[in-house]
């Protein structure tokens, strides 16, 4: 799990697709999959089109209830590699990771994680237990999708 200094808290989950890495990249980098396979309500692309294969530096707005999520797009290396910044909401900073890996025996190795740091004082421990559960919805959702998905 990557470590950045000043965040002082993080989370890690693991789920194993049966999809090609490929196809497990293609349902990340295109918005319009995430609320099909998480508990995402809607997503949007700031200035773009969520259907279009979105690339570093594009902003998405993820909407889950009221609460709205803006994520920027900060590294993609094809079929390996997805990171992302959270812009706003709750945290002072907030990097995400998704790591896909070629599993023993066919399909793709998820692991996404998180480093982040609480604009609230205290709160990082109910934030990780938190966003533990909740992207270990995602892994498993972006598992299970990527198998029969189409982008």
């Amino acid at each position: 799990m990557p470590t950045f200094g000043h965040m002082p808290y993080s989370y890690g989950v693991t789920a194993r697709s049966p999809a090609a890495p490929e196809a497990v990249f293609a349902a990340l980098t295109h918005a319009a999959t995430w609320p099909l396979w998480s508990p995402i309500d809607s997503a949007d692309v700031q200035g773009g089109d969520p259907a279009d294969r979105q690339q570093v530096g594009d902003t998405r707005i993820f909407r889950t209830g009221r609460s709205v999520a803006l994520e920027r797009i900060v590294e993609l290396i094809a079929d390996r590699r997805f990171v992302y910044d959270n812009v706003g909401g709750p945290f002072r900073s907030y990097r995400g990771t998704i790591d896909l890996a070629p599993a023993p025996g066919g399909g793709t190795d998820i692991t996404w994680c998180g480093a982040f740091d609480p604009k609230t004082p205290f709160s990082g421990p109910l934030w990780r237990w938190y966003l533990t559960r909740f992207m270990q919805r995602m892994a498993d959702g972006l598992a299970a999708y990527a198998k029969g998905g189409t982008v």
